[in-house]
Order: C-alpha cells, then structure tokens, then sequence
C-alpha cells in the first residue's frame, strides 16, 4: 500500500488494487478504498492530476484537436438542453448568478443566462475554449483559485458537469464552493459517469463515481440533495450512462459525517456492465444515439 494514497471519499489509506488498464497509451492503476468502496486513481501515478494537462493536452488527446469540434459543441448543446429542462421540471424559477466550473465552450452558462436572465461566469483551464465562450459574451476565468482571490459575489446557481470525476481532490472543491462561492439558498448541479453504466476506466476520469458514493460526499461536505437522475442524454436511450444531482447547501452543517460505505460494488459494476452489453445487442438503436453534427436539426453548429 502506498501511504500518499488517499481515498477522495473518506480519506482512508486503506487500498486494494482494483483495475489495471490502459488508456490513451497510458497504463493505469484503479484502487479501491477498503473502508468506503470507492474506485479511485492515485493522483500521484497519473498524468491527469497536474494542472497543466487540461490547459496543453487534454483535447488533443481526447479529440485530436485543441479547438471545438463540431461533434464535441453537438454534444454540449444537447446536454445543455436536457439539463434545462431537468431544472424547469424541478421548479427553478430565478437564477441572478450563475457559475459553471468546467465551463468548457460556454454552452450550458448561455442557455441558462438567456432563460433566467442571469450574469454568467465559467471557470474553464484550456485558453481556446475560454476564448471560444469569451467571443460569445461569456466571461470567463482559467481557475477556481484565480475567482475566488477576486472575492466575487455568491452564486445562486453554481454547475459541475461532468468535472467532479477529473478533480484531484473532488470533496474540497465541494467544500469550496459551499463555503466560498454559493449562497445560502443556491443551488448546485452535478453530473458524472455512473460507474455501474458508464465505461469510466479513462486517462482523465480520477475518481469512478457511484451515485451512492456522489451522496455521501455531497452530504459530507454540507449539501442536502434534492433530485437525482439516471440517464442517458444525450448518448443513449435505454442505458443509465449518467447521474444527475441537483442539492443546495444544507441548513443545518455536522461537525462530522460519517461515511457511509458502498455495498457490493464490484457485483453491481460487473452486473451493470453485463446488462448493458445486453441491451446494446438486443436494441442496439435505443442504445446508441448517433451523435452527427451534419444531421441533427438542434445544432447550430452543424454548418462550421
């Protein structure tokens, strides 16, 4: 056991091997925390961990390109749509500010900002993607450290869209943003992989999220969760490839939490995994959505 090795959950030192792979020529090593059950990266072992991977490198090797593609803008703005509208079904009447940490093009800050009304900010590492948002009247910053030194007013609505799973340390940016940036009564909206779904053995994904695991360390760190969701938009139909929070601070904060452990988590991956494999050979239509820019009438990008 490697005595650096935390687990981000409940910071445990206690660990088993629990996956070795291979990832964009990358060799990998996946743990499992003996306390919680939580399936983590080393941060110390991997490339993704230093800062400067996600400004220099992260979409080149993703994408093969440092710049938008047009599936990659295709994809934000349809995930940008089905998470409005799973705000409007919650109720959301008035946003007055909204932050979104990995912020990416901007798409999601727009579509809010133009339903609410709201003064938008994100929070996005790689510069061309800053510069794309930027060139549509985004205002942007590269870090959470660089927002937070400038002391700005608290949010009502603050978003972590697939991000909380390429976070060093996922529980003190939580914890962060509870008690630096979000107001009393704001809102936070999370999506991640869902582990027992989603392929999650990647290069960038550090911590392999269950939605049980996503609940503790949200309570943890002082939120009250208020809906949740499986699904799986804007990739799929039928498989339950994401989970979708939306908590708010809670009223009263614990001293301490305790942590609450997963149960049978390595049955539910491998009998999540088998049963995907099912439905992708039984309905392989519903199971994949075709993700063209060329075809797909929502986009607006489909002619760049």
């Amino acid at each position: 056991m490697d005595e650096l090795l935390i687990c981000p959950l409940c910071k445990s030192q206690h660990n088993s091997v629990f996956k070795r792979i291979h990832s964009f020529g990358c060799a990998l090593v996946y743990y499992q925390c003996k306390q919680c059950l939580l399936v983590f990266q080393s941060a110390n072992e991997c490339l993704a961990s230093d800062p400067a991977f996600y400004e220099q490198t992260y979409r080149l090797i993703y994408q093969s390109n440092e710049a938008p593609t047009p599936k990659d803008l295709l994809i934000q703005e349809l995930r940008a749509d089905h998470l409005m509208q799973f705000l409007m079904k919650f109720g959301l009447a008035r946003v007055t500010r909204v932050l979104d940490v990995g912020a990416s093009t901007g798409e999601l800050l727009c579509a809010i900002a133009k339903k609410y009304n709201a003064q938008p900010l994100g929070v996005e590492p790689s510069r061309v993607y800053r510069q794309f948002a930027q060139a549509k009247g985004v205002p942007m910053v590269a870090t959470l450290d660089e927002l937070i030194h400038d002391a700005p007013e608290h949010f009502d609505l603050i978003t972590l869209i697939h991000v909380l799973e390429h976070l060093v340390d996922p529980l003190e940016t939580l914890l962060t943003l509870r008690q630096r940036l979000i107001t009393d009564n704001g809102y936070l909206l999370i999506e991640v992989p869902n582990f027992y779904t989603h392929d999650s053995y990647e290069l960038a994904h550090l911590t392999c999220f269950t939605a049980h695991h996503l609940r503790e360390m949200l309570r943890a760190t002082g939120y009250e969760i208020i809906q949740e969701k499986k699904h799986g938009i804007p990739r799929s139909k039928i498989l339950n490839l994401y989970i979708t929070f939306l908590a708010k601070p809670a009223q009263e904060i614990a001293q301490t939490h305790s942590i609450q452990g997963g149960r049978f988590v390595t049955a539910k991956r491998q009998t999540g995994m088998a049963y995907r494999k099912i439905l992708e050979k039984a309905l392989p239509a519903l199971a994949w959505n075709p993700i063209d820019p060329a075809q797909h009438p929502l986009s607006s990008y489909s002619a760049e």
